[in-house]
């Protein structure tokens, strides 16, 4: 297929590009690369903190509202009304009477849908011929009220943190898109059985790996034991566990050291537990890391632990990218049965899997590693195969090519 075939094609975004969203950046060079015309919209403006020199050095075309677009949306509003007040009233309507779930959902697409009046004036004026949100909230209610408008089609991918819980028009977008890419496979089972859709419409294409790793880790298992964790201070990731378990580690007088990477809201409850165990001398909290650093640190590892929860609103991971990139570096794995983990955490075959909220479990599976060196570069090593063929960079984003493209 020649570029002059592919269609014209719009990602809408909250940010682009984004430090924690290496997956999204990864997938539109590679698009751009295979010939695919794809310009980005975002509705936010511009995201500064902690970018890769790739990021930096993008080139692809960018568009970026943000709140000093405030004054100007209502007009598109306005114009939509004065061109199709029917169609622009039940639109808005639906929009403004729905219940969303939780102030920043809220918030999230309220804006969506004021920038999508604007980019459904100027995606028409481009001849924008297809439109994909790479988020199932915010980002794909601006696509879907785009279609209502102007019968530009559309699709979205379904990622953990936007359809646990769903929003309010997950129906509606869901009915209304071409298609509906999920990440894993657990989320396509969860949004059938949402919305009963068709099977044919959703595809499951994981995400393309966006670290390689040079060399692989030697996996020394030796005293102090080298223990990683890495992403953000959230509740979902269950760090209070992970401390809880280097707390009876320390009990049961294993020398170790923990480091975690990352930050967030969770940072002062988390210091104050690590405190209280007084586990000063044993775990590190090394904040946010630039993403070339990150490969050094899953080489210094022995163990890389994910001990994800469901959080009580219903937030969960997906298949965390972290936990990808410590398998491309073939660090043994502790992680937990939580959404899509499991397709690619095997207990006993690719890594180690105990059950979520549970600080023995996790402090047994570190143990276990440390005894048995043999066993745990056995998993590793058939993890980080794993992994490499199901994350396959060039092959999952052709994939999306050939959705966007069909």
């Amino acid at each position: 297929m020649s570029e002059k075939e592919l269609p014209k094609t719009a990602y809408i975004l909250l940010w682009f590009p984004k430090s924690s969203e290496t997956f999204i950046f990864s997938e539109v060079k590679n698009l751009l690369s295979y010939g695919l015309p794809v310009s980005v919209y975002t509705l936010y403006g511009r995201w500064k903190k902690d970018l890769s020199r790739e990021m930096l050095s993008y080139h692809g075309k960018i568009v970026r509202l943000g709140v000093w677009w405030t004054g100007i949306l209502p007009f598109f509003v306005l114009y939509w009304l004065l061109r199709s007040p029917v169609k622009t009233g039940r639109l808005a309507g639906l929009i403004l009477c729905r219940r969303w779930k939780g102030l920043e959902k809220t918030a999230e697409n309220l804006w969506a849908c004021l920038c999508g009046f604007y980019l459904a004036y100027r995606f028409e004026k481009e001849k924008v011929q297809h439109i994909h949100a790479p988020w199932a909230s915010g980002c794909a209610t601006a696509a879907w009220l785009i279609f209502r408008l102007t019968d530009i089609p559309f699709s979205f991918t379904i990622r953990a943190w936007d359809i646990h819980p769903p929003d309010s028009l997950i129906h509606e977008k869901t009915r209304d898109a071409c298609f509906v890419r999920s990440n894993t496979r657990y989320n396509i089972g969860f949004l059938h059985s949402l919305t009963s859709c068709s099977p044919k419409k959703l595809h499951l294409v994981y995400n393309g790996l966006s670290m390689a790793a040079e060399k692989k880790n030697p996996v020394l298992m030796e005293a102090p034991y080298r223990l990683l964790a890495v992403g953000r201070l959230v509740e979902k990731k269950g760090y209070e566990y992970l401390l809880q378990a280097a707390a009876l580690l320390k009990e049961q007088g294993i020398d170790f050291s923990l480091k975690i990477v990352g930050d967030g809201p969770c940072r002062g409850k988390l210091t104050r537990l690590h405190r209280s165990l007084q586990l000063e001398s044993h775990v590190t909290f090394c904040g946010f890391q630039p993403y070339e650093k990150m490969p050094d640190y899953y080489r210094n590892a022995d163990i890389f632990v994910m001990p994800c929860v469901i959080h009580s609103s219903g937030d969960r991971d997906g298949i965390p990218n972290a936990l990808m990139e410590a398998l491309v570096h073939a660090v043994p794995i502790i992680s937990t049965p939580v959404s899509g983990i499991p397709e690619l955490i095997e207990d006993g075959v690719t890594g180690r899997m105990v059950p979520e909220r549970d600080p023995f479990a996790l402090a047994d599976a570190i143990v276990m590693y440390t005894g048995d060196r043999q066993k745990a570069l056995k998993m590793a090593e058939h993890g980080h195969k794993r992994v490499l063929e199901m994350f396959d960079t060039e092959r999952n984003h052709k994939k999306v090519l050939a959705l966007l493209t069909a």
